[in-house]
């Protein structure tokens, strides 16, 4: 298995290089691997002082793992923190973050490269976030003694962990030190396979998505003249052409009293055609506009990334994107507002989205009909929008906290 599992990588790494001519993000994937190891020597070789590693996938899990890296960094000023991604989406965008002294993609998973990279690292601790298991690195963590924790987890019985044939996953899976899940029924099936080494903390994003919504707010003039004339307003975050599609409709039918804000996942010139096709006059992109001209406008296009976790505090309801393709993007950030949320039919591997669900916070469509059907009562009655409002607003409070409990398990368990 272990042959298989290093095959599988080697292709993928090889299969990236040959289409990186035709694909970005295959090329900086790829470009940001070459001499990588030789550049963590030398960057690291003069540094004393002790490292704590923490390994995110992408950015989404940077997001998910930021509040504990900004607890640690508080509660250990005199240590400093190397940060790796394995995505370009994650690199590219989060490469300058201030709260981490080192900033590296994650080499390839091999043996070799476990030890060249520990070699020069020497973290005193290792946190991965949510979904990255690595064999090699994670083998070779456990061989040095290494502490190394998981964090903000969730498994499904679907999984390769969970089943008959998959020894090698769960032998994965055992060489963490403890793993922090976001509920009690990943916890159960962790040790319905023999992993004990687990406990129930929450999932950290809960308190980034608190403190966002909490903290003094960031100013957004051109923002605040868009929405300068009361009138109610429908965030769109993270969407793909597929829910473009979806809400067309509704923003034609509600052009006259809605205002419009939507933040595309990839900021590509077609999908932006697309959006400015939806009202067409009336879409004004974020980088071309002044107070004048998003005051006229009933769309504003953001054609920029790092913004859309402010953005929902100037809404009133919201529309996560995703969920018609690779899976639903973050709904915490515009639930910590208390906006009333619509997503697409593929949310069920998100706990927090079927809590939403659950409490009757959300509302998964999977059409433009079902979509202007869930929408219009929320819209024509305040009561119900505020009603939602104040369970979701419930909801993200009551379940924040993660970050406390981990940080806690640190300090009594982990000699640093």
């Amino acid at each position: 298995m272990h042959l298989l599992y290093s095959l599988g990588l080697h292709l993928y790494a090889l299969l990236l290089r040959l289409v990186a001519p035709f694909v970005p993000k295959a090329a900086q994937w790829t470009a940001g691997r070459q001499g990588l190891l030789a550049h963590i020597r030398v960057t690291l070789r003069e540094e004393t002082a002790p490292l704590v590693w923490f390994h995110c996938a992408s950015l989404g899990e940077f997001e998910q793992g930021r509040p504990l890296m900004e607890a640690y960094a508080a509660n250990h000023p005199g240590h400093k923190i190397v940060l790796t991604f394995f995505s370009p989406s994650g690199y590219e965008v989060r490469k300058n973050w201030p709260g981490a002294a080192y900033i590296f993609y994650l080499p390839l998973d091999t043996a070799a490269n476990a030890r060249a990279f520990l070699d020069a690292v020497r973290p005193r601790l290792a946190v991965f976030v949510k979904y990255e298991f690595w064999y090699f690195f994670l083998t070779e963590l456990q061989r040095r003694q290494v502490p190394v924790i998981c964090v903000s987890a969730i498994f499904r019985p679907e999984q390769a962990f969970f089943k008959p044939w998959g020894g090698f996953f769960r032998r994965i899976l055992s060489r963490f030190t403890h793993i922090f899940t976001q509920n009690q029924a990943s916890v159960e099936l962790l040790r319905a396979a023999g992993i004990t080494q687990t406990s129930v903390a929450g999932d950290t994003r809960f308190d980034t998505v608190v403190r966002t919504a909490t903290a003094p707010p960031r100013s957004l003039p051109l923002v605040d003249a868009f929405t300068d004339d009361w009138a109610p307003v429908l965030i769109v975050g993270s969407s793909w052409p597929e829910d473009i599609a979806v809400l067309t409709p509704l923003l034609r039918q509600y052009q006259q009293e809605l205002r419009f804000i939507v933040a595309p996942h990839e900021i590509e010139e077609s999908t932006l055609r697309q959006v400015e096709a939806t009202l067409p006059g009336l879409v004004v992109r974020y980088s071309q506009a002044d107070a004048a001209t998003v005051a006229q406008a009933r769309v504003l296009l953001m054609d920029n990334v790092g913004l859309l976790s402010q953005l929902y505090r100037f809404g009133h309801f919201a529309y996560v994107g995703g969920a018609f393709g690779k899976g639903l993007h973050n709904t915490l950030e515009a639930a910590a507002f208390g906006l009333p949320l619509f997503f697409g039919p593929s949310y069920y591997k998100f706990q927090e989205a079927r809590d939403l669900v659950e409490r009757g916070c959300a509302f998964p469509i999977a059409s433009a009909d079902e979509l202007l059907t869930a929408f219009g009562p929320l819209y024509h009655r305040e009561e119900a929008r505020l009603h939602v409002q104040d369970i979701s607003l419930d909801y993200v409070h009551d379940h924040s906290g993660a970050t406390r409990k981990i940080m806690h398990w640190i300090g009594e368990v982990v000699k640093l």
